[in-house]
């Protein structure tokens, strides 16, 4: 408060010049300035656009509207196109069926047929016509009505005119007796075999109606918009109002629909504005048109337009009355806070941040100062775990190039070659390279828990020929657990350890079993030997660093539990279960990850 007297007292001599200069002040002070741009630019913005928005909605809704009519048409063309694929196929394999026997009347066609009959509900009756109108064969074997005129029925026509499948209007079946039943009927010339004469004839498949009609029936385009389905004659196949179009109580100006196989417009023919959308079914040639009426598009326009408009009123005077308060509470505090935040851009992160004002503010001050604090301990651990972890990668890369082990290796191959016993040689050799491949693992420190498993068991295979029947070992592993990332070399320390503080001083033969699996989304993998043990002191030891190996790989299991930690979290790791004179038990738990992250690929990518 002292610095603000002081700021504004010069001014008070200066009331004989008419206040100019106060005037000048107040126009300067940074409440009034917030106040004014920020009410300034939001009561812009908000007329800005709200008059974007009344203007671009016209065209939206109507786009959306048509784009909403043309994906409902587009589903209702593929669910047809699905459907007369299925009929299609059906009739290719009605006249394969036929296309193979040798002769008509064969009583094994008339049951293939039957069966294809029966596959499929909505198949009604198959056919086959001489083109004079003679049957030859028809399942399931109706006796034929009398005055069927096939002649005049289209689809005993359309084969004459196409070689291709002809697809009926939709039509009472009239052919057999006692069938009444609404069908679209296929029909196409095929040749067919009559003791063993070829012949030409006309095979007709109808089918039940009823599955277009409830396909076509689901669609609703608003209020009273509605879908029809043309054929290429501009014959009416289906319409939900087709009473009234038999009565010449409603018409439908379907010339536009028939000179496009794809389109949509705009048409006024009835006197009402209506989006036309229209699509062609491709194995039937058939127009599915959908009709959307333009007055619902604009009601909805109109109403949501009314209500923008409200809401963008009363959210321009929200703006102004909360910049006029915001400002005042904010004005005060700010420039202290700047003045405190930058000293801490500079480098001082022990620069505390006391700033009292608008509750924001202070929230603000308080946020700073612990994220301070959380930064000051981020950077001590983050110090802390790249020590402990690039020991540990130092160590692991020590124990890959292993030169007692290697030496230790290569001695029991020479006595085995000395002793002639090439196979054991060749296994050994064989273990060794395979060993050292997934150690090496090109530079990666991120691998399968199968080549985990694999790793363990090279090192088993030539840990079994320097100790001859002193153990033996079993590896069982979940088949889904085999592709799950994990850290390498956490195996090997620990049955090392087993071999050679738990296993080599047994007169009786030791067993090693290592199992992996995956419980509750995590990778849990037993290390268990008969060996000797250890004591409480010791097992309490080994985690602590309290307990030394007296040898071992290099890698220690202290440094696997620090490293499973270190990549997956402290609360995953190593336990022990152990009883003198009976064995020991390692588990070992982290999270069952497919794409593990390798850091240390991306760091040593970093430093060079």
């Amino acid at each position: 408060m002292s610095k603000r007297k002081a700021y504004f007292f010069p001014l008070r001599p200066e009331r004989r010049k008419g206040g100019k200069l106060r005037l000048s002040s107040k126009l300067r002070s940074i409440q009034l300035i917030i106040t004014v741009t920020f009410t300034t630019v939001a009561v812009l913005v908000a007329v800005i656009v709200s008059f974007m928005l009344y203007k671009k909605f016209a065209n939206t809704a109507e786009e959306n509207a048509n784009l909403n009519m043309q994906q409902i048409i587009e589903q209702v063309n593929y669910n047809l196109d699905i459907y007369a694929k299925g009929m299609r196929n059906i009739y290719d394999k009605a006249e394969e069926q036929i296309a193979h026997t040798s002769s008509i009347d064969s009583s094994l066609l008339k049951e293939r047929l039957a069966t294809l009959l029966e596959t499929r509900e909505d198949l009604v009756a198959v056919a086959l016509f001489t083109p004079q109108g003679k049957l030859v064969l028809d399942v399931p074997g109706t006796e034929m009505r009398n005055n069927t005129q096939l002649e005049n029925q289209n689809w005993f026509t359309a084969p004459s005119r196409t070689p291709e499948i002809s697809f009926s209007p939709p039509h009472i079946q009239n052919l057999f007796k006692n069938q009444y039943t609404w069908v679209v009927s296929m029909s196409k010339l095929i040749q067919y075999r009559e003791n063993g004469i070829l012949k030409t004839g006309i095979l007709l498949i109808d089918f039940n109606f009823r599955t277009i009609d409830e396909l076509s029936k689901q669609v609703k385009l608003g209020k009273r918009g509605y879908a029809y389905i043309l054929d290429p004659l501009g014959n009416i196949v289906y319409h939900p109002q087709q009473q009234l179009i038999y009565a010449g109580l409603k018409y439908e100006n379907v010339e536009p629909v028939l000179e496009y196989a794809y389109r949509s417009y705009l048409d006024e023919s009835t006197g009402e504005k209506r989006f036309i959308t229209v699509r062609t079914v491709p194995q039937t040639g058939w127009k599915i048109v959908g009709v959307a009426y333009y007055d619902e598009i604009v009601t909805t326009k109109r109403d949501l337009n009314q209500f923008l408009a409200g809401f963008l009123s009363v959210v321009i005077l929200c703006v102004i009355i909360v910049s006029v308060f915001m400002s005042a509470l904010i004005a005060s505090p700010i420039r202290k806070l700047e003045r405190t935040v930058k000293l801490v851009g500079e480098g001082d992160l022990n620069t505390p941040i006391d700033v009292s004002g608008a509750y924001e503010v202070e929230q603000l001050s308080r946020r700073f100062n612990l994220m301070l604090q959380r930064i000051r301990q981020l950077m001590d651990q983050i110090i802390y775990e790249q020590e402990t972890k690039r020991k540990g990668e130092l160590e692991v890369l020590q124990s890959q190039i292993n030169p007692h082990f290697l030496y230790n290796t290569l001695n029991s191959v020479i006595r085995l070659a000395e002793r002639g016993k090439t196979d054991e040689v060749v296994t050994m050799i064989q273990s060794l390279s395979k060993f050292f491949r997934i150690s090496l693992s090109k530079g990666k420190n991120i691998i399968t828990i199968q080549e985990e498993l694999d790793h363990i068991r090279h090192y088993l295979v030539i840990q079994s020929f320097r100790f001859k029947n002193k153990f033996r070992y079993e590896i069982n592993a979940q088949e889904e657990v085999l592709q799950v990332q994990t850290i390498k070399l956490i195996l090997q320390p620990i049955v090392e350890n087993a071999l050679y503080h738990g296993i080599e001083m047994m007169p009786d033969e030791g067993l090693i079993t290592i199992n992996a699996g995956l419980s509750e989304g995590n990778v849990v993998i037993t290390i268990r030997d008969n060996g000797l043990g250890m004591s409480e002191e010791t097992l309490n030891g080994i985690l602590t660093g309290g307990s030394k190996n007296g040898s071992g790989s290099g890698v220690g299991v202290r440094n696997v539990n620090e490293r499973i930690g270190l990549y997956f979290g402290r609360e995953y790791g190593l336990s022990f279960e152990s009883e003198m004179e009976e064995g020991t038990t390692v588990t070992i738990i982290f999270p069952a990850v497919i794409d593990l992250k390798d850091n240390t690929e991306e760091e040593g990518g970093k430093s060079q």
